[in-house]
């Protein structure tokens, strides 16, 4: 059977997905053709994209560990992208079993992954949705169900961001989320930055353009400012190789400074 066979419905094997070009500089397999050009074009100029694409996953299951630890049992993970181990829900669960995981990616790739992962999972869910759209995520009734905004929540956002351009409001999405988040929530986020090296911004941008894959590098200052309304623990906006709780492992991932550049932070919520 061919690839063009093997693509799912509503998937079009001749456009980039954000989703699937991620999975393959984790090493997945759920990829096609066009995926794997776009990478190995951004590989050609950033040979450590792989190695900044696993520090960005060991940021997030860090991230979401240490907020479960402090109490968290709610989590909405937005632009989720396509199932990796360990999944959140696991990770969360390992530190109370109480934890409920809401999973959203407008990608119908993720959509079905998710289908057959959370089979039989009581207080987990999958929705696809935009992230542009969040009135219509938070009025969705699987979260509703399953999220009780009157309790900490944790929202993340994790190398999604940077999908969603300036005219597009990032900063009012991050707000729409934050108006729901009570004491004690936290914001967990990753972005695609501005000090990346010129050349490799470049080519990443004529690969992706005009395609959901395209991407806005945004400068630290801008980056710091979708934490409005949020107190930044641990070491702050970094990074994403750097940031550390120091209750993880600690085996560098990244070799000198990478040609592409993600930050990360992790913001909690400390007054209505």
């Amino acid at each position: 059977m061919s690839e063009l066979e093997r693509v799912p419905p509503g998937v079009d094997p001749n456009v980039p997905s954000s989703a699937r070009v991620y999975d393959y500089l984790l090493g997945g397999k759920d990829n096609v053709a066009v995926d794997r050009a776009v990478a190995e074009k951004l590989l050609a100029v950033a040979p450590e994209a792989r190695a900044v694409a696993r520090a960005n996953r060991r940021f997030q299951i860090e991230a979401v560990r240490h907020v479960a630890r402090q109490g968290v049992r709610q989590f909405i993970d937005l632009g989720t992208g396509i199932p990796t181990s360990p999944s959140i829900h696991k990770t969360v669960r390992r530190v109370s079993p109480a934890c409920r995981v809401i999973y959203v990616d407008h990608d119908p790739v993720v959509r079905l992954h998710a289908q057959v992962m959370l089979a039989d999972q009581p207080g987990v869910a999958s929705i696809q949705a935009d992230l542009r759209k969040p009135a219509d995520i938070l009025a969705d009734p699987h979260v509703t169900g399953l999220i009780d905004f009157e309790q900490p929540v944790c929202v993340l956002m994790v190398g999604v961001l940077h999908f969603v351009m300036d005219a597009e409001d990032p900063h009012g999405i991050v707000a729409a989320f934050r108006k729901h988040m009570v004491p004690g929530s936290h914001l967990v986020l990753s972005h695609a930055m501005a000090e990346s090296s010129p050349e490799a911004i470049a080519q990443l941008t004529l690969s992706t353009a005009g395609t959901p894959a395209q991407g806005a590098f945004r400068p630290h200052g801008e980056v710091l400012r979708l934490f409005e309304g949020f107190e930044l623990i641990g070491p702050g906006l970094v990074p994403v190789q750097d940031w550390r709780l120091g209750d993880g492992d600690d085996i560098p991932l990244v070799d000198g400074p990478p040609r592409i550049r993600l930050d990360a932070g992790v913001g909690r919520v400390t007054v209505q």
